[in-house]
């Protein structure tokens, strides 16, 4: 990665309205920035959603966005979760075919290890779910590529809120 470039969190409350999504992935790329991962839901109130945005930029590219997000009429609030204490985590399935009983065996191993839940169960395959950090699920991905070869691997995004307490995410 260049100098200064890091990965940024960004929890936007947004109306809740047809467009609204569109608007702010198009400010992305509009200007170039990636977005590394955008998580959107309702929140307590049904006229307000709440989007979780990563992206990866310097600190001056980043004032920008928060910025050009801050002036966009659908946004109600941009709170930088970068240098917060923040409770977040990330929805993964992985797919696993052709299983032999020892593959099997090993990925409830996996399962149990990376606090994953089997959630179906087939002649020679099986589905498991992880609900933790980008960075287990990395992990995870990483170790059953090397060990598996057919598989299916769904990621639904980050989502994050403030700590109560000064927990790390």
């Amino acid at each position: 990665m260049d100098k200064g470039m890091k990965t940024r969190w960004i929890s936007l409350y947004v109306e809740n309205q047809v467009g609204v999504l569109s608007k702010i992935s198009g400010l992305f790329s509009g200007k170039s920035y990636n977005l590394d991962s955008l998580t959107v839901g309702t929140t307590e109130d049904p006229t307000v959603s709440r989007m979780t945005i990563a992206t990866v930029s310097d600190d001056e590219t980043f004032e920008q966005i928060k910025k050009q997000l801050n002036r966009m009429v659908e946004v109600i609030k941009v709170i930088d979760f970068t240098d917060v204490f923040v409770r977040m985590k990330e929805i993964l399935y992985i797919k696993v075919r052709k299983c032999s009983p020892a593959d099997k065996v090993e990925l409830f191993q996996i399962a149990e290890t990376f606090k994953a839940r089997v959630i179906d169960y087939g002649k020679d395959s099986l589905l498991l779910e992880f609900v933790q950090t980008a960075t287990k699920n990395d992990a995870v991905v990483k170790l059953i590529k090397e060990e598996f070869k057919n598989i299916e691997v769904v990621r639904g995004g980050s989502v994050g809120i403030e700590s109560i307490s000064m927990m790390e995410r």
